[in-house]
Formats: structure tokens, sequence, C-alpha cells
């Protein structure tokens, strides 16, 4: 069966994600999260339809996980980024280790700005991906082109040639997700069209598929982010290689949030 050839009925658990960034200290996280889970419970959100994944600051991991632990959340728990190496004389660095006793399920790895204030290499990326499957991460691969490359190359051979060198030594079961944010959408307010973001999505399912096989091709969730919006997400959803968002700036403002996270019910699909 072709990679884009699937039953009408969509085959991967949609996944939102709020990437916090350098935003929310520990206690200010505390009254996101809970505002964010009554929001979610006074509209009868359906917990099951949709998995929800909150990516704070490193200082606020431990109060966020003990929340959602003591409070019984249903939201998973991702770092922002981890170290390719398990330990030693690395200043600074946090381990996969560490964020796997912390229960945390994910963490980003070459997000854009991670390329573009620390110089991530591709071969970077790589490592870092084989350390997040180590601890038992699933890692939220980042990919995505600049305006000037999409000018120069269109809009997916760099994301494409990104995956691939991330993809290249793992195994066929290695869980991944992979994240799609186009460079140039990142904060503009001018989000991809949702046909450009599943012709993209669709080519790093192939990649998936080439490296990985086509069971994995199947079950590797392919996120879109960009500029998500609570009034364009189900015209993402819509597309069959689409199974969510990695939400940045939208992610820090509870209602919003919330009405991405409930694009079922509150935009017909």
């Amino acid at each position: 069966m072709a990679v884009t050839d699937r039953p009408a009925q969509r085959p991967r658990l949609p996944l939102i994600a709020g990437n916090w960034k350098m935003n929310l200290d520990h206690l200010q996280a505390v009254a996101f999260v809970q505002k964010l889970h009554w929001t979610l419970k006074d509209a009868k959100h359906e917990d099951g339809s949709v998995e929800v994944a909150v990516f704070p600051p490193y200082t606020d991991l431990r109060t966020v996980q003990t929340l959602l632990d003591a409070d019984k959340i249903p939201f998973g728990l991702g770092a922002q980024d981890l170290s390719a190496q398990d330990s030693g004389a690395y200043t600074g660095e946090i381990s996969g280790a560490f964020l796997s006793k912390l229960q945390c399920r994910y963490v980003i790895i070459g997000h854009s700005e991670r390329r573009q204030y620390h110089a991530e290499t591709d071969e970077v990326v790589a490592a870092k991906t084989q350390a997040a499957l180590r601890h038992g991460l699933v890692p939220v691969i980042c990919v995505g082109e600049t305006a000037e490359d999409l000018e120069k190359f269109g809009a997916s051979a760099v994301p494409v040639g990104q995956l691939d060198v991330a993809l290249k030594d793992l195994k066929a079961d290695a869980e991944i997700v992979v994240a799609y944010e186009p460079v140039w959408a990142i904060g503009s307010g001018q989000a991809a069209t949702p046909e450009q973001a599943q012709d993209v999505c669709a080519k790093l399912r192939h990649v998936v598929a080439e490296r990985l096989g086509q069971e994995a091709a199947e079950r590797t969730r392919i996120l879109y982010g960009g500029s998500v919006k609570s009034g364009n997400i189900a015209s993402f959803m819509r597309e069959p290689d689409v199974d969510g968002a990695l939400v940045g700036g939208a992610s820090l403002v509870v209602d919003e949030f919330a009405a991405i996270i409930r694009y079922q019910k509150h935009v017909g699909v």
C-alpha cells in the first residue's frame, strides 16, 4: 500500500504539543496546567480523542510532573532539549537519564531555534535522537526550511534531508515523532497552507518508510508547527499526513490552547 493510500479513519492518535520555550516559571506552570485542565474538563473534552503534551522549561519539569501525578491530569510531559551525552563533565547539559527519572515521555530535538542559535547540525540532531531513545524517551524530531531555503530549494528538500540524517542509524521499531516546522512561519503569524503542510508531511513519511520501513511510516505521527491557531488547526488536521501540531506562542494562552486541543468539537473536521 502506498504511503498516502490510507483508510478514511485516522490511523494515529492526534498529538497536540505545547512548546513553552523560555516562558513560565514553576509557579506559573502550576497555575497554567491546572487552568488548562479545568478548561478542558468544563468543555467536556474527551481525553482519549487527542493526546495533549506540554514541554516546559527544565526548571519546571519536576513541579509539573508532580502536579500531573497528584491530580491525575492526562497530559504527556516533555523536555525542550537534551544532551547527546549520558553523563560526565558537560556543564549545563541535561542527560536523557535525568528526564526519564522525571517521567518525561517526550523530548524536542533539533528545533529551529537550537539549530539557529546553538549551531546544532543534522549530525548533532542525530546523536541527540539516539540519546533520547537510549533512555526510553520519544524524540520529537524537528525539521524545516528557512525562507531562503524555500526560495532556493523548494519546501521539502531541506526538511527531507534533515530527517534522513536523523533516522539513518535507527532501528525499525524506534518510536519517534516528526515535527515539520517551516522556519519562515514560526512566530510570523503566517502559517503554511494545509496543502503545503500535507505535501511536505507526505514526503517526510516517505523518508520514514525508506529508513525504518512501511509499518513504522504508518504508525509515526507527523506534526505541523508554525503559527498554529485555533482558527487554522482544523484545516491542517483534515490532511491525511498531518497527525497533530507542535504549538509555540498559542500554547501559552489557556483558552487558545484549549481551543486548539478541542479542534474536533469547535470546528467540524
